[in-house]
């Protein structure tokens, strides 16, 4: 078995291939720590980015919500190292750079509870602790254990304050139905046109918020 090429065309090509290869990896880790030097994290930050397009999950909250904010999650600090509280498989911390690694482009926006509302910050971080290894929900229901991305954002602030941060939204008034087979999929049966849905792009309408950072999707 022959495991390098023969002659020198072969050779040519093989290291331009080799060099676009490690130019793509390179681009993919370098962007986001790039464009996170930019950025000045503060605890209590809700983050968006949007994920690769390669599931059908991810289109449809997509397109479902028509916004590329397909995924969210809270920053906070740990033995001085930056990290993200999200929900993806489970509610976990992950770091920072390693989430916006995760984004396509390693594109990201940030935003920051208004100055009067910073003083939640303590509590909010607390409940987002409280929910810690918590399941991923694929049904999108708000009144059960499981927590998607944005309803763990939520529902922590909401424990923490007592306000609702950003509006769910009926599934039924936003743009399911060229996703149903999608829902049908994931929910097991019809689409449940009066779930209440509180998606990253409602929360990134919060009063409360203001973005800092990013968003250039």
């Amino acid at each position: 078995m022959r495991l390098f090429p023969r002659g020198r065309r072969q050779w040519i090509l093989t290291l331009i291939l080799l060099a676009i290869l490690l130019g793509v990896a390179g681009y993919c880790c370098v962007a986001p720590a790039v464009r996170l030097s930019k950025y000045e994290p503060a605890e209590g930050d809700v983050i968006f980015q949007a994920l690769p397009r390669v599931t059908d999950l991810v289109r449809m909250i997509e397109g479902v919500t028509e916004s590329p904010y397909s995924h969210c999650g809270v920053v906070v600090k740990e033995d001085g190292k930056w990290l993200v509280v999200e929900s993806i498989g489970k509610v976990k911390k992950t770091p920072l750079l390693t989430w916006a690694m995760r984004g396509r482009g390693g594109k990201f926006a940030v935003y920051r509870l208004k100055e009067e509302h910073r003083k939640n910050i303590p509590a909010f971080i607390r409940e987002l602790e409280a929910f810690m290894g918590r399941p991923y929900d694929f049904k999108y229901r708000m009144d059960d254990d499981a927590l998607y991305c944005s309803e763990l954002v939520y529902r922590a602030y909401k424990n923490a304050t007592g306000e609702q941060l950003g509006k769910p939204v009926r599934l039924g008034d936003m743009n399911w139905k060229p996703h149903e087979a999608t829902i049908r999929k994931y929910e097991g049966g019809p689409p449940p046109l009066d779930v209440m849905i509180i998606a990253p792009k409602h929360l990134a309408e919060a009063e409360q918020l203001e973005k800092v950072f990013g968003g250039d999707f």
